[in-house]
């Protein structure tokens, strides 16, 4: 398995806060005046914005079609001219909420697992990966106050989630990827602490 050095990645349900310490991991970076690149999927760029719609069911699409959108971003997000790639290799901390292991997951739960794995067999992965681990009831429960509920936030479907991630997740590592799994059920500035632990290990940070 190809990896991409100075990469990482937040994976985990829905609701399981990797927005929130995509948040926080920044802001402890620009206060120790640290050059990064913080990112996300899907990405804000055209065919990301045709995802979002779906994911707010403005836009029906199949789960096949949904599929092959998500590696199409994918393919620009880490290829295009101001990619993963371009910032990793220019000697940048890259952080993304969000990567190919949900596409595994939640587009292997919606249309199978061979569609997905085909389209997405050939990204590298990262240098690490944080999968923020949470229990169903707890994470719909605290998207309660969200003002749109996106098509995959409902409880049956987050227990295949849950439930699909850790069985990737040991193929992943058994491949050579490092993913580490934390309690996201913590309050999230115990959480903030412990993706610092991991984070600050990486070489790039050069934090002794």
């Amino acid at each position: 398995m190809d990896i991409i050095t100075n990469f990482a990645v937040f994976e985990g349900g829905d609701g399981s806060g990797t927005t929130t310490q995509l948040g926080m991991l920044s802001e402890r970076l620009k206060a120790m005046g640290r050059t990064f690149y913080p990112t996300c999927e899907p990405t804000s760029g055209q065919i990301g914005k045709l995802i979002r719609s779906a994911l707010k069911k403005e836009l029906p699409l199949k789960p096949e079609t949904l599929a092959m959108l998500f590696a199409a971003d994918r393919n620009e997000h880490i290829y295009g001219d101001d990619g993963i790639l371009a910032h990793a290799k220019g000697g940048e901390l890259v952080i993304s909420d969000r990567y190919a292991l949900s596409s595994l997951v939640y587009q292997g739960i919606e249309c199978g697992d061979s569609l997905p794995f085909m389209l997405n067999k050939d990204f590298p992965a990262p240098e690490v990966t944080i999968f923020l681990d949470i229990d169903p009831e707890i994470a719909i429960e605290r998207m309660k106050g969200r003002e749109t509920v996106e098509i995959y936030e409902y409880k049956e479907f987050q227990e295949k989630v849950r439930t699909q991630y850790k069985e990737l997740i040991k193929r992943y590592r058994g491949n050579g990827a490092r993913v580490e799994i934390l309690d996201a059920s913590k309050s999230v500035n115990e959480l903030s602490d412990q993706v610092w632990s991991i984070i600050s290990q990486m070489p790039i940070l050069n934090i002794q």
